[in-house]
């Protein structure tokens, strides 16, 4: 279920990293597939979130459509989904997503969490402020400025130290791009630059997300195997667009609702 999990301790912060193991999701979406609605059956992606929120013991958790941008959307109370509000306008609340690449919330016990299956998840928190946030770092989104959107809207919030998590994605030797396209995205972010495994222009997203959170004053910590060589995550590359998506989730526990903090 997890590829990564510290579930919260004397800071309240958890973080977890969901794999493809243990859920109800057939076919190319097998098993716990937290995608969209629209391309895997509803019941089984209900059936897998309620499994994670039961061995976490999570509310609802909110989720964005995202759109490879630098939206920053505030979860407020107002805002706070019911259990199925996370499958968009194709669960049984039909109640559309908000189009964003980045969500944040100084609520306790409000988890955000980003969907993804070759980006990049980052989370980050400022647990003694009691904000939290959760970003889709794609190459788009990333070259446009999604985690300088996130950690200045952080700060707006109260936030002053904070610390960021970096997921499963795809890695410098696996993702290709053309050399011109490799040639633009380094003239913005030059920690993009990197070759694959067989030689050829690719990006290092993991070396560009940390470059830029580092710039920022974000503690940064990596727990990110690579999407494609890594059997047990889901991929849109290795698996030429039919496939599910794992997730990158935070939370901050309610005072009184604490445990040990483990990997």
């Amino acid at each position: 279920m997890f590829a990564f999990l510290s579930e919260p301790g004397a800071d309240g912060v958890g973080v977890a990293f969901t794999d493809r193991e243990g859920g109800a999701s057939e076919g190319a979406f097998a098993a716990l597939n937290l995608g969209r609605a629209g391309e895997d059956d509803p019941a089984a992606l209900s059936a897998n979130m309620t499994a994670l929120r039961a061995r976490l013991a999570l509310a609802p958790i909110s989720v964005v459509h995202q759109v490879h941008g630098t939206t920053v959307k505030t979860i407020t109370r107002a805002d706070l989904p019911g259990p199925d509000d996370w499958l968009g306008a194709s669960g049984p609340s039909r109640r559309p997503l908000a189009e964003a690449d980045a969500l944040v919330t100084a609520l306790p016990g409000a988890p955000l969490a980003i969907r993804v299956a070759d980006c990049v998840p980052v989370l980050l928190a400022d647990a003694r402020a009691g904000v939290i946030g959760a970003a889709h770092a794609g190459r788009r989104g990333l070259l446009a400025g999604v985690l300088a959107a996130t950690v200045r809207r952080m700060r707006e919030l109260g936030a002053t130290s904070i610390h960021a998590w970096v997921g499963p994605h795809i890695c410098g030797d696996c993702y290709e791009v053309p050399p011109e396209m490799q040639a633009e995205s380094c003239a913005i972010i030059p920690e993009l630059g990197a070759t694959t495994s067989w030689g050829t222009p690719s990006l290092d997203l993991g070396a560009g997300v940390h470059a830029v959170l580092e710039r920022d004053g974000v503690g940064v910590e990596h727990h990110d195997p690579c999407t494609r060589t890594t059997p047990q995550l889901f991929s849109h590359r290795r698996d030429r667009g039919v496939t599910g998506r794992q997730i990158g989730l935070i939370w901050r526990a309610e005072r009184g609702d604490r445990s040990d903090s483990r990997g």
